[in-house]
């Protein structure tokens, strides 16, 4: 028995590990009771107002009231109340003179208490008014009926909004315009008709699906600013020298005649000659947009009439300043001197920003593009976002100088022409191009009410006829009074025989300045719509005015488009040359 003596067992010692669970343990039991007990206090000082001091000494010198002292040491009360006093708020405008005090009407989704079963309405679907919606986004009406949709509702704390109704109308703008497209594609006639029928159906005019037509407007401003940008990498500073003459003369005599003309017709008629000055001004504008839109389809950018039309229609939108200027003149709001000066100063402001940009384009544009593609070596993302960020830069500020965004963004596209980078800018902002362009299409649609349209349809169609009918005589006379071939004088005055959607600004400014009364504003606003409703059939018709103008012997069938009248008179040589500066400038 004495060899099995029986070993004493040691004791086991304590390890780091089972003393670091234990304290971990402690702490988390620790807080999860010094939760329990906030929670308790927070009930016990609503149910128990006589004894505020007892809980908050029990609750000074825990370890939640040091997480508080140090979150409340950390943002003040001053941010949590959304920081500084907005000096554009309600009380500080009402106090310093910049808002005038209103009633105004606030109107709220009410939402069905009692189950009633309600019949089922197509419009219901667009409409996202409903009990499905996690927060309604209320609606302010004033008392000349103007609606307001709050976009930036006061929160106390900065969180993510989402305007629910604005994406609505977009996905019903886009889809709108897709299936316009599609049908017309497949009927064979121009998708723009399509693009414009279909925002007249779900627009205002229509079955009234879209809510908010400011915000939805403006969004598809990008579809212009775009196109225009893509015209610009197209048309280099060679080809805008060939038909620099009529396009700037001639553009600005082509507004002059316009004005004089309509400002005659309507002092003899015993009108307002202010009146009649600003319809000429009105029936000046043309569509950039539209024009431009079929252009590229019939790939008749680089043909010689394309060329003069797409520099008129750059001269138009240089104008625009100017016709802005004179408005004020002519409303009586402003002297004749003043309106020279406003002039004047617009011109300088134009002149200098040109001067600006050619500079740039000649030294930090191509340093800049090539820095592009050297970080856009994997993919062109970085690339495509840097072209579009360069072309709202400077369509920003071609804006904020008073100029117009459609000829910052032209400039853009320009400026990035005269470097060998244009066509692989160009290919990254086609698709982008043409998808604003569509929704831009589809909003100008949304401004044509189709029942006012059928109600008026006799005076309008009149009124649309007798436009283009004399803008085609007054602009193909004056182009051909700069030596082109009666073919593509014909051609350019037929492609500018629109009223442009620019007219429905130049509308809204007038009748504020109380330039034209009721009346006539609904005539203008009717037949400007009906204009862009008829310019694809009035391109489509193009063709067979050609082949009338061949029988009737106006131009030979083999009639070069880039001739001129003087061809027979100028020397072989002298039209070789012609011939060769612009296919030059082309492969430019």
């Amino acid at each position: 028995m004495g060899m099995f003596r029986r070993r004493r067992r040691p004791p086991h010692p304590r390890s780091r590990r089972g003393a670091g669970s234990l304290l971990f343990s402690f702490l988390f039991v620790a807080v999860f009771f010094g939760l329990a007990y906030l929670a308790g206090a927070g009930d016990s000082e609503a149910a128990n107002a006589t004894e505020p001091l007892k809980g908050e000494s029990a609750k000074e010198g825990s370890f939640a009231d040091m997480i508080d002292r140090a979150l409340q040491k950390e943002f003040p009360e001053s941010e949590q109340n959304g920081g500084e006093t907005d000096p554009g708020g309600f009380n500080n405008s009402v106090a310093e003179k910049q808002a005038v005090l209103e009633t105004v009407a606030r109107v709220t989704t009410k939402k069905n208490e009692t189950k009633e079963e309600k019949s089922f309405q197509f419009h219901d679907v667009f409409n996202l008014d409903n009990e499905n919606r996690a927060e309604d986004i209320p609606t302010l009406i004033d008392r000349k009926d103007n609606v307001f949709i709050i976009s930036n509702p006061k929160s106390k704390y900065p969180v993510l909004q989402l305007d629910l109704r604005l994406i609505s109308d977009l996905v019903v703008v886009i889809v709108s315009a897709t299936c316009g497209g599609i049908a017309f594609a497949c009927a064979g006639q121009p998708v723009i008709t399509g693009y414009l029928l279909a925002g007249s159906i779900i627009g205002p005019g229509g079955f009234r699906f879209i809510s908010e037509m400011v915000q939805v407007e403006t969004v598809a401003q990008f579809g212009v600013i775009f196109l225009l940008f893509a015209l610009g990498l197209e048309f280099s500073t060679t080809k805008l020298r060939v038909v620099r003459a009529v396009a700037i003369v001639g553009g600005f005599l082509q507004i002059a005649l316009f004005m004089c003309l309509c400002g005659v017709i309507a002092s003899l008629c015993g009108g307002k000659t202010s009146e009649g000055i600003f319809v000429g001004a009105f029936l000046s504008m043309s569509s950039t947009a539209v024009v431009l839109k079929f252009l590229m389809e019939k790939n008749s950018i680089n043909a010689l009439h394309g060329q003069v039309t797409v520099g008129t229609l750059i001269l138009q939108d240089c104008a625009v300043g100017l016709l802005f200027a004179l408005l004020p003149v002519l409303g009586g709001t402003s002297g004749v001197l003043q309106g020279l000066i406003s002039a004047t100063k617009s011109l300088i402001v134009l002149c200098t920003f040109l001067a600006i940009l050619s500079i740039l384009s000649r030294t930090c544009v191509p340093w800049f593009l090539r820095l592009m593609i050297s970080l856009s070596s994997q993919t062109n993302e970085l690339y495509q976002l840097a072209s579009v960020a360069f072309c709202l830069l400077v369509a920003w500020c071609s804006d904020k100088l008073g100029l117009s965004l459609e000829l910052g963004s032209f400039a853009a596209g320009v400026m990035i022409s005269t470097t060998d980078l244009s066509q692989h800018t160009l290919e990254q902002i086609e698709p982008i191009r043409n998808f604003f362009a569509a929704l831009f299409l589809a909003s100008i649609g949304m401004l044509i009410h189709v029942h006012f349209l059928w109600n008026h349809v006799d005076i309008l169609l009149a009124a649309v006829i007798l436009v283009i009918i004399v803008k085609t005589i007054v602009i193909t006379l004056v182009v051909k009074g700069f030596g082109y071939s009666n073919k593509a004088s014909l051609l350019v005055g037929m492609s500018l025989a629109q009223i442009g959607e620019f007219a429905f600004v130049l509308l809204s400014r007038a009748s504020n300045l109380h330039l034209v009364e009721g009346k006539l504003y609904l005539l203008l606003l009717g037949t400007t719509a009906l204009s862009l409703v008829t310019t694809p059939l009035l391109f489509k018709l193009i063709p067979a005015v050609i082949h009338l103008g061949v029988l009737l012997r106006w131009f030979t069938p083999d009639s070069n488009e880039l001739g001129y009248k003087g061809d027979n008179i100028r020397s072989d040589s002298a039209n070789k040359r012609v011939t060769l500066m612009i296919q030059g400038a082309h492969d430019s």
